[in-house]
């Protein structure tokens, strides 16, 4: 679309008092669920003891959570569209404030995934806030707004890091859980009264004339969704039976393998045929969006690898671990938190100096630097501090740069539908990442004269950080196969 730019035109570039106090609420609703999220991280340790779990079984913790918020994010955005934004929000950050509020009472794993299944149902609540934001910022200025609720998650995890560490070591990890309740019941009735979604931007109006005359009848893909859960729980569920060795539990994981893979097949057909697909096989196979996409699922589960790996590490007794409280375990992973903090603000001057494909090629290197010094030097806390900045820093440039390549190969009218494709395999890769890590602590494990129970071995933390490196310096070469395709294709990225 190309901006007229006479007096009359310009106005409508500014940002009204009415967008600015939409984008403080929904940033202040980022905020608590990133801290939400990471304030139960230095407690996994403690889940672990109180539950009686394994190591690999405890992933589950993480994963539950983000496989809920990757089937039900989609289905969010499609009823927001038929029952509007508003009310679709309110109802979904009901369903997070139950969630939130029984966290703090549950008394086994059962009962703490079916809590997390319910709480990260609460994760589709941001494609919803990114469309108000989208509704009411002129085109020209809706990337502030964007990458103001970005930054906002970073913060969200620096306050749950710091504070989850103190209330967990003080009060218990139920703690964390309680502390949410007032947060997300303020912003319940913030958003009722504060937020008015009845107009649009003026610069929206004729688009979405068009878009009701051209778009097809809204629906939802189930059948997507129930399938494509199947087949990457199924998955899942398979690494945490390669532990048992056993003839039963080799059968049941080659059984889960097969079921996983079945779905999986059954899922291409399902979006094939569908006029809603949850993915567009058409543009998700593009040549330039598949490997952007592939970088970006990489990014996530880099970053949960971290989060499941790191706080057994500091928290299990020595000489096998640092046999630190939660608070100190939070300090380590501080810096990962305070670097996404910094980048996500700059993304735009980033991008805006390197180009697209640039900061995919610099991310790569440096978060397999990244990797690379966590597993030569993790044998002390400030060592992996430092190399969780580098690791971090590196996530952060290769997601800006692959997500500004998704936007620009996507054609206009799919972006929305390619957006939300990304964040959804980006959470599948997180998905991985926890499951993966906890599969090598349970399967590498030995215990300590006086002390009970067993815990992951030197050689687990080995292998977790070894293949995260190999897998980090593999995406250097799809990035440096990205930059060269994406320069023959499409002229005007960097």
């Amino acid at each position: 679309m190309v901006m007229s730019k006479n007096p009359k035109d310009a106005a409508t570039d500014k940002i009204s008092s009415r967008a600015w106090k939409t984008l403080i609420i929904l940033s202040l609703l980022a905020t608590m669920a990133m801290y939400a999220e990471t304030m139960l991280v230095p407690a996994i340790p403690d889940l672990i003891k109180d539950f009686h779990i394994s190591y690999s079984t405890s992933s589950w913790i993480l994963t539950t959570y983000l496989l809920a918020g990757a089937i039900m994010t989609p289905i969010a955005g499609k009823m927001s569209d038929i029952c509007g934004k508003k009310k679709m929000l309110l109802v979904i950050m009901i369903v997070y404030a139950v969630g939130v509020s029984l966290g703090g009472f549950v008394t086994n794993i059962y009962e703490m995934l079916a809590v997390r299944v319910v709480q990260g149902m609460g994760m589709s609540m941001f494609p919803i806030a990114f469309g108000l934001i989208r509704e009411q910022f002129p085109i020209s200025k809706i990337a502030i707004g964007q990458g103001i609720i970005s930054s906002m998650f970073a913060g969200g995890a620096v306050i749950g890091l710091v504070a989850g560490g103190h209330l967990i070591q003080n009060y218990g990890w139920q703690a964390t859980f309680f502390s949410i309740i007032p947060i997300v019941l303020a912003l319940l009735v913030i958003v009722q009264r504060f937020i008015h979604v009845d107009e649009a931007h003026p610069q929206w109006r004729s688009e979405e004339i068009k878009e009701q005359n051209t778009k097809p009848k809204n629906s939802i893909d189930i059948q997507g969704a129930v399938t494509l859960a199947v087949s990457v729980t199924a998955f899942l569920m398979a690494l945490t039976f390669v532990e048992t060795g056993d003839m039963v539990g080799s059968s049941t994981m080659i059984g889960l393998v097969v079921i996983g893979i079945v779905y999986l097949i059954l899922f291409a057909i399902i979006e094939k045929r569908s006029k809603s697909p949850l993915i567009d096989l058409k543009i998700l196979f593009n040549k330039v969006i598949l490997p952007s996409n592939i970088l970006i699922m990489i990014v996530g589960m880099s970053m949960f690898m971290v989060f499941q790996t790191i706080p057994v590490l500091i928290r299990s007794p020595t000489p096998l671990g640092f046999g630190e409280d939660p608070v100190a375990t939070a300090n380590v992973q501080l810096p990962f938190a305070l670097v996404l903090l910094i980048v996500g603000p700059t993304s735009g001057f980033i991008i805006s100096k390197l180009g697209s494909t640039k900061p995919i090629i610099i991310g790569s290197v440096i978060s397999a630097m990244g990797f690379a010094s966590l597993f030569v030097y993790h044998s002390t806390e400030f060592m992996i501090s430092i190399s969780l900045a580098i690791l971090s820093t590196g996530l952060s440039l290769t997601n800006v740069g692959a997500m500004n390549v998704i936007m620009v190969a996507t054609p206009k009218q799919n972006v929305g539908a390619s957006l939300g494709m990304s964040t959804l395999i980006r959470i599948i890769g997180a998905s991985v990442g926890p499951a993966m890590a906890g599969m090598f602590m349970q399967t590498h494990r030995t215990s300590l004269p006086g002390v009970s129970g067993t815990f992951p071995t030197p050689d687990s933390y080995n292998l977790i950080f070894l293949i995260a490196t190999i897998i980090a310096i593999s995406s250097i070469g799809l990035a440096i196969f990205l930059r060269k395709f994406v320069s023959k294709t499409i002229v005007h990225i960097k």
